[in-house]
C-alpha cells in the first residue's frame, strides 16, 4: 500500500505508471508475436507444436535460459532466434529490472524512509523550543538548553533536511514553516519559545503562522534591517534579534583606544552588569586587589574576557592591556566608574580599518562613528557600500588596497566576514604585515575562534555564542543573565538552611563553584556584601557560576528560584 500510495501521490508518479503499464503491454506483444513467427517457421520445416509451446520457447529464448529442446534447423529459423534473445536481453535484462527500481524499489524506499522521519513530537511535550533553522545559532543554543533539561525540536521542510539532521541527531520534525497544521503537530501552546533565524520574509510568515494559533507563546526571530522591524511586529514578534548590530557593537567596544567607559550588558532588576576596556587606564599592570574599584566605585570585577572567552577573576588576576572587565555595581557605581577611569588619557583616537562591508562591518562603522574613531572599510562590492564614507573598494588581502586604506597606519583591523576560512587568511596576512598591531575578528561557528587566534587575532568574538547567549538570556527572563556559554548570573531567593548563616560560613563557592554577588532585602541591594554579616530570612541572592555550578547550588540549598 505505501508503494501504491507513492506512486499515486504526484502527477509525475502517475505519468510513469503510465509509462509501466505501456512496456507491459509492449512486452506483452512481443512474445505474442514471435510465438506466431514460432509457429510459421516450424510448420516450414516440417514441426508442429501446441501455442503453449510457442509460448514456452519465447519465453525460454528471451530470457536466456535457452534449455535446448526445441531447436531449428534452418538458418531462418536461427536468424529469428537470434532475434528474440537480443530483444530479451535488451528489453529483460535492462529495461524492465530499471522500470522495477524506478517505480516499485525506489518508491519503496522512499516511503520507508518517510515513515522514519517524525511528524510530530511526542506525546506529553510542553516547555519545548521550536527553532525553524538549525544554524550555528541553534547548534549552540542546543547545548546550552539540554544543560537544563530544555526539550527542543527542529522543523525543516523536506525529507532530505529532515532525514540529514535526524541522523545527526538533532530532533527534528518534518512540516511546512507555513503551514499552521505543523505547528500543531509540534504543540506550538505548550511551547516555551518559537525562534526563527530564517530570511526576513520567511520569519514573518512564520510568526503570523504561530499568532494563529497561540496569542502567548514567546517569539524570537532575527531581522536583517531596522526596516523590517515593523513587518515582524505586526506578523505578531516577541522579540526581534539585531544580531550584526550587536556584533557590530561589540566588536567596536573591544578597539584598544576607543573608550574606557563601562557598558552595559546585563540588568537584574538594578543590578548592573557591565564591560569595559581596561587599556589605558590606571588599572593596567595591577591585580584585581591592588586595583581598589570597589573601594572607588562600588563596582566588583566579576571575570575578564581573555582571547574571545569569560575567565573569572580572584584577587591576584592581573588587569593587562588587552583586559576586557566584566563588572557588576548599581547604576550609581558605574557612573562612578566613568568619572574616575571612562575617559582617555589624552592619546588620539585610536585608527581602524575594517575588513568587510557586510552588515556586521557596516554595524562597526557606525559603532565607531558613534564613539568618535576614524575608520576606513574595505569592500570587494561597491553595491554594499554606496552610501558609505572612507571606503576603499577592493579586495582586502590586496597590497594596494590596504595602503590606500591606512592599514600602516591603523592601530586595529577589524575583520568582519561572514566566512570564518577567509577570516583566518586575512588574520594570517595582517598579522604577518604588521605584529604589533591590534586584530579583532569576527567568526561564525564558535569551534573556529581557537582557530583565529592561533592565525594570529588579539580578540574573537562568537556570532553563534552571541545569538545563542542573548535568546538563552530572553528564554530564562530577566532574572538571568548568560555571560558567556557556561558562565550565568541567576537569582534565587535566600534558601531556609542558609537563613541566619553569614556567607563565610556557609561556604557557597567551596561547596558549589558559585560566588555571591549581592544580598537584596526589601528592595535593597548590596552588590559584594560582608561575609560576614548574616543573610536575611527573606531575601534574594544573586550569584555567579557556571551552568554546573549553578545546577549544584540548586541541588545542595534547594532554593526556590527569585520571581
Amino acid at each position: 500500500m505505501s508503494v501504491l500510495t507513492a506512486l499515486m501521490g504526484t502527477r509525475a508518479s502517475r505519468t510513469n505508471l503510465m509509462v509501466l503499464v505501456r512496456l507491459t503491454a509492449v512486452l506483452i506483444g512481443l512474445i505474442t508475436t514471435y510465438s506466431i513467427v514460432f509457429h510459421v517457421l516450424m510448420e516450414r520445416e516440417g514441426q508442429h507444436h501446441s501455442w503453449v509451446t510457442g509460448f514456452y520457447w519465447t519465453l525460454t529464448v528471451m530470457s536466456t535460459l535457452g534449455f535446448g529442446d526445441i531447436t531449428f534447423e534452418s538458418d531462418a529459423g536461427r536468424l529469428f532466434s537470434i532475434i528474440v534473445l537480443v530483444t530479451g536481453v535488451l528489453f529483460l535484462l535492462v529495461l524492465l529490472p530499471f522500470t522495477f527500481i524506478e517505480f516499485f524499489y525506489a518508491p519503496w524506499m522512499k516511503a520507508q524512509e518517510k515513515a522514519k522521519a517524525p511528524l510530530k513530537v511526542p506525546s506529553g511535550t510542553e516547555g519545548h523550543i521550536i527553532f525553524t533553522h538549525y544554524g550555528p545559532v541553534a547548534s549552540m543554543l542546543s547545548r546550552m538548553l539540554e544543560e537544563y533539561a530544555y526539550p527542543w525540536f527542529v522543523v525543516v521542510p523536506t525529507l532530505e533536511q529532515a532525514l540529514d539532521l535526524r541522523d545527526r541527531g538533532v530532533p527534528v520534525v518534518m512540516g511546512d514553516r507555513s503551514d499552521p497544521e505543523s505547528y500543531r503537530r509540534l504543540k506550538v501552546e505548550q511551547a516555551a519559545m518559537v525562534v526563527t533565524t530564517l530570511d526576513d520574509v520567511t520569519n514573518a510568515n512564520v510568526c503570523f503562522t504561530v499568532r494563529e494559533l497561540s496569542d502567548s507563546v514567546p517569539i524570537v526571530a532575527s531581522a536583517s534591517s531596522e526596516m523590517v522591524r515593523s513587518a515582524l511586529e505586526l506578523a505578531g514578534v516577541t522579540h526581534i534579534l539585531r544580531l550584526e548590530e550587536m556584533m557590530g557593537q561589540t566588536l567596536a567596544r573591544r578597539v584598544i583606544g576607543n573608550d574606557a567607559a563601562a557598558h552595559t550588558i546585563g540588568d537584574i532588576e538594578g543590578l548592573i552588569i557591565a564591560e569595559a576596556s581596561a587599556a589605558h587606564t590606571p588599572l593596567v599592570g595591577k591585580t584585581v586587589a591592588e586595583s581598589d574599584l570597589r573601594g572607588q566605585t562600588g563596582v566588583t570585577i566579576v571575570g575578564l574576557w581573555s582571547r574571545g572567552k569569560f575567565k573569572p577573576v580572584d584577587p591576584d588576576t592581573k588587569i593587562r592591556e588587552h583586559s576586557v572587565l566584566v563588572m557588576a555595581g548599581s547604576r550609581q557605581h558605574f557612573d562612578q566608574y566613568d568619572r574616575l577611569f571612562g575617559k582617555r588619557d589624552g592619546k588620539a583616537p585610536a585608527r581602524v580599518v575594517i575588513a568587510g562591508g557586510g552588515r556586521v562591518g557596516r554595524a562597526t562603522a557606525q559603532a565607531l562613528t558613534e564613539a568618535g574613531i576614524h575608520w576606513t572599510l574595505i569592500e570587494k562590492l561597491p553595491e554594499r557600500v554606496r552610501h558609505l564614507p572612507n571606503t576603499v573598494i577592493g579586495d582586502a588581502s590586496d597590497f594596494d588596497v590596504l595602503v590606500k586604506a591606512g592599514l600602516h597606519q591603523a592601530a586595529s583591523v577589524i575583520v568582519t566576514t561572514h566566512d570564518d576560512d577567509v577570516n583566518a587568511f586575512l588574520t594570517i596576512f595582517f598579522r604577518r604585515l604588521r605584529n604589533n598591531m591590534q586584530i579583532i575578528c569576527r567568526c561564525t561557528q564558535e569551534s573556529n575562534a581557537a582557530r583565529l587566534h592561533r592565525a594570529g587575532a588579539d580578540v574573537t568574538l562568537s556570532y553563534a555564542s552571541m545569538g545563542a547567549n542573548t535568546i538563552f538570556n530572553l528564554l530564562r527572563s530577566s532574572d538571568t543573565v548568560l555571560l558567556a556559554e557556561g558562565v550565568n548570573i541567576f537569582s534565587v531567593s535566600v534558601p531556609s538552611c542558609l537563613a541566619g548563616m553569614t556567607l563565610a560560613d556557609s561556604a557557597v563557592r567551596s561547596r558549589t563553584g558559585c560566588s555571591v554577588l549581592a544580598v537584596e532585602v526589601a528592595g535593597n541591594r548590596q552588590v559584594n556584601p560582608d561575609p560576614f554579616e548574616p543573610l536575611p530570612d527573606e531575601g534574594r541572592l544573586v550569584l555567579i557560576g557556571t551552568l554546573e555550578a549553578e545546577r549544584k547550588f540548586l541541588e545542595v540549598f534547594k532554593p526556590s528560584l527569585a520571581s
